[in-house]
């Protein structure tokens, strides 16, 4: 899948079947259902899981608890602006960083 496809699917009722649990949070994050994207990856112990996990509590203000995430991660997903690191992520997750 490419971002461009994965932007297209966000007009669905669900996730595209066969996506990862990380991207499909992040889909559930740009359809604006937050608690559902978290959800997805509150439990999920993977480095991409915990990657978006991180994005998600900086989305939501909770910097202190995206810190503990992106530690976790081991990962540099981090950008000044939201909408970067978002696509970022995405494009990582999906392949074409």
């Amino acid at each position: 899948m490419t971002p461009v496809e994965f932007q297209n699917s966000l007009t669905a009722g669900e996730p595209p079947p066969g996506i990862s649990v990380p991207v499909a949070a992040l889909w559930w994050d740009a359809k604006g259902d937050w608690q559902r994207a978290h959800g997805l990856v509150d439990e999920l112990s993977t480095i991409d899981g915990m990657a978006v996990h991180a994005y998600l509590h900086r989305k939501e203000g909770s910097l202190s608890n995206a810190d503990y995430w992106y530690s976790r991660a081991g990962r540099t997903f981090y950008r000044s602006a939201l909408n970067e690191e978002y696509q970022a992520l995405l494009e990582a997750l999906l392949g074409h960083s």
